[in-house]
Order: structure tokens, then sequence, then C-alpha cells
């Protein structure tokens, strides 16, 4: 993996763990990697995250 700015911390990592949304649009519940993740089905931002 090519990296910019130094190697990754475990906050980096944590981030990249894929976390279970639903979607608050159109009910869609997905799963979701990153600060902001969107429903991959209308492009909305408004989602919830889900417990696990």
């Amino acid at each position: 993996m090519c990296t910019v700015g130094g190697p990754f911390g475990n906050e980096d990592i944590k981030r990249l763990e894929a976390k279970q949304y639903a979607c608050n649009e159109c009910g869609s519940k997905f799963k979701g990697i990153g600060k902001n993740p969107m429903c991959p089905s209308c492009q909305s931002e408004d989602i919830t995250e889900l417990e696990a």
C-alpha cells in the first residue's frame, strides 16, 4: 500500500474499519469506511451508524 505523509497510526486504522449504517432517506443498510460515508443507493449523507 502506498501512503503519503508517513505511516498509518492506530487512529487511521480504526477509521478504515467497515461499520454498518442505515440511510435515513431511503432505508438502505450498508457497510461504510471513512470519515464521511454516504449511502451507495441514493448518495445521501443522512445516515445512522448501527450498533454492532
